[in-house]
């Protein structure tokens, strides 16, 4: 275990969607490399049924066997870390140029971490880990400064419902908040938020967007292209946000000091650290 927040390559904290494709669909998979999305995330486990977690893993590798298949990277989800197959995923996949991080699903623990990096040898990829249980989400600190490889939390909401007998949004507030807080508390980006399963359902998704961002969440996973434009115009900052962004980045370069705004606005340095979050949003690709 190391101190949180020390020794960890620099979070992608502008990344604001995840897009979740199949990995024994080569021809989708190549379709979500040219959707735009932030990372691509190719599923070896939920999206795979048994008899093609084989076919899934081999496809995957040659994706990634030759460096960064696209613009986008790519993440991969392995199977069940308790489970017959996730060591060989790992050791198929963790040394290929082209593979971003790996996604691991149902983390109940930091030592699941330390397996997992051991599986990977010498070379450790970033790993980022799902917190899909009551156990997951009790330690979401300990899981979240438990390996200096690690670069992310998220919740696997389905999962979470079903192991916590949840049937509203309004019962995994907790769950949600522990997992941002432990995040920012490890030095992590804010993680996104889990995936909203109606793909047509566009209106309901910008709500849940505009009321994750509103808890401390940064971009989400989607399962369909459609989605992704939702998401991105979601957590992009507005004109108005990033003009008030600029006007106290602007103030704290002539008064290091804690000062106020003409409108009233009080300015100290946690202000201006989000005011440049706000601006580094909005200079992202796209925005």
């Amino acid at each position: 275990m190391r101190a949180p927040g020390a020794g960890r390559p620099a979070a992608p904290g502008t990344f604001l969607t995840w897009l979740y494709v199949p990995g024994d669909r080569p021809s989708v998979v190549h379709k979500a490399l040219r959707s735009g999305a932030d990372v691509v995330l190719v599923d070896l486990e939920d999206a795979v049924a048994p008899g093609r977690k084989a076919y899934a893993r081999e496809a995957t590798a040659e994706l990634l066997a030759d460096g960064p298949p696209g613009p986008a990277p790519v993440h991969v989800r392995i199977n069940a870390l308790d489970g017959p197959l996730a060591e060989d995923d790992v050791r198929a996949l963790a040394h290929l140029p082209g593979l971003a991080g790996l996604r691991l699903p149902k983390v109940g623990a930091a030592a699941w971490l330390h397996r997992v990096a051991a599986w990977a040898g010498p070379r450790v990829p970033p790993l980022y880990a799902l917190l899909e249980s009551a156990l997951g989400v009790e330690r979401a600190y300990e899981i979240a400064t438990g390996h200096p490889a690690l670069h992310g939390l998220a919740l696997g909401e389905a999962d979470l419902r079903a192991d916590l007998g949840v049937t509203s949004g309004s019962g995994l507030a907790y769950a949600r908040s522990r997992a941002i807080v432990a995040a920012r508390a490890a030095g992590l980006a804010p993680p996104p938020q889990s995936v909203h399963p109606d793909v047509r359902d566009t209106e309901g998704l910008a709500r849940s967007c505009a009321e994750g961002r509103a808890a401390g969440f940064l971009g989400r996973t989607a399962i369909h292209p459609r989605q992704l434009p939702v998401i991105e115009e979601a957590y992009r900052p507005t004109q108005a946000e990033i003009a008030a962004a600029e006007e106290v980045v602007a103030a704290a370069a002539t008064d290091a000091g804690a000062l106020a705004l003409p409108d009233g606005r009080f300015v100290d340095a946690a202000v201006v650290a989000a005011a440049r979050r706000t601006l580094d949003l909005a200079r992202r690709p796209g925005s």
